[in-house]
């Protein structure tokens, strides 16, 4: 009974040993591929244009309701109880729409954030269905991105097939 489970256990060790001995691992660099594609580059180019417009809207209205609050305090020895409380209303309604617009803008689901999505998914999905091919093509099991990969301290770059990658994608480095 022990030559049995002896023997079980060694056959057990052995196909785990080489199982995981024939698994083969690659790495990309998400960064690196991504500068070399121009489209990408472009993209940004765009939505910092677009962010540089939608932040002016938002500083126009910061600076109109600063402007109120200015000439509020120069009239201020002008104004009724009711009058001050009705500028005051007008200050904090402008202040508010000043946020509200810089949340719509730049919010966690903000307008900035949706066309950021809609402009890079479809890049990266192309790099994913490349990876992917690659993998299968070349028989690995995973494939870690180096750029967002905390935990890699050190990978060969004999591993590293983000140039491969490229060349899928029609850029040749």
């Amino acid at each position: 009974m022990k030559n049995v489970f002896l023997i079980l256990s060694m056959a057990l060790f052995c196909s785990v040993t080489t199982t995981t001995m024939a698994q083969k691992f690659a790495l990309i660099d998400m960064e690196y591929i991504l500068k070399n594609i121009p489209a990408y580059e472009m993209t940004n180019e765009q939505l910092s244009l677009l962010s540089e417009k939608w932040q002016g809207e938002v500083d126009k209205l910061q600076q109109d309701a600063q402007n109120m609050y200015k000439r509020y305090q120069g009239d201020l020895v002008f104004l009724s109880a009711e009058m001050k409380t009705k500028r005051e209303e007008e200050i904090v309604k402008k202040e508010q729409e000043a946020q509200e617009l810089k949340r719509k803008y730049f919010g966690a689901e903000g307008e900035l954030y949706k066309k950021r999505e809609s402009l890079i998914k479809p890049i990266r999905d192309e790099i994913y269905e490349a990876v992917k091919t690659i993998s299968e093509d070349k028989g690995y099991q995973v494939i870690v991105d180096r750029a967002s990969a905390m935990s890699v301290i050190y990978a060969s770059p004999k591993i590293d097939i983000s140039n491969e990658v490229l060349m899928k994608l029609g850029y040749s480095k």
